[in-house]
């Protein structure tokens, strides 16, 4: 018996931060995925898991994802890459979660970094996300708590604060390493390749239309 379905954010109700970062590397001269097997090497504690967990701060997140991507033999600030993760907004996965709350819990687990938290303009873009936010019953974020997906603890933490057992979530999140986790606890996964894909299989472990 489903009743809660928990979201990963960015790569979910938006497109995914990886269309960005191929077009700076193609802009930049750059390998084809460099910048996602620079986040991944020692993915749970390199510069940027650091910086997810609000363990370092912009600058030290700038010189250490530049050695990080020097020791690849190529120059790549971590101050460029911060701007790359902000994608467009995916209309028909909102109208989704608006339908899903209607009938079931639903929590939010972000892997974000503080500087996401600093830069609080009140721009259209954050203004529209912060709508969004407040959706949810239950937020986590990475950069607030100090823990950061795959931990398998962020995902017993939501399930807490929901007061639901893992084996009766789903979990949506764009990225297979953040899924593993969740379904190794018993939750029902949805990795999100598209808006629609990711809709429909969602439809179908629900029984619910959603759009």
């Amino acid at each position: 018996m489903i009743e809660a379905v928990i979201w990963d954010f960015g790569g979910v109700f938006t497109t995914s931060p990886f269309e960005a970062f191929a077009r700076y590397e193609r802009r930049n001269g750059l390998p084809e995925g460099l910048i996602r097997r620079i986040n991944s090497d020692n993915h749970l504690e390199n510069a940027w898991a650091r910086f997810e967990r609000a363990e370092i701060d912009l600058d030290t997140f700038d010189r250490e994802f530049a050695a990080e991507a020097r020791a690849l033999g190529h120059e790549v600030p971590g101050r460029d890459i911060i701007p790359l993760l902000t994608g467009d907004f995916r209309a028909d996965m909102i109208e989704a979660l608006r339908r899903i709350k209607t009938r079931f819990k639903t929590g939010c687990i972000t892997n974000n970094v503080p500087s996401m938290q600093m830069s609080g303009a009140d721009t259209p873009s954050n203004l529209y996300k912060r709508e969004v936010l407040e959706l949810f019953d239950r937020l986590i974020e990475s950069s607030k708590l100090g823990l950061r997906k795959p931990d398998p603890k962020i995902y017993v933490l939501m399930c807490e604060a929901l007061a639901v057992a893992p084996a009766d979530c789903i979990y949506l999140d764009d990225l297979g390493v953040n899924l593993k986790p969740a379904r190794a606890l018993g939750m029902t996964t949805i990795k999100v390749e598209s808006g629609p894909q990711a809709i429909a299989e969602l439809e179908a472990a629900t029984g619910m239309t959603l759009r």
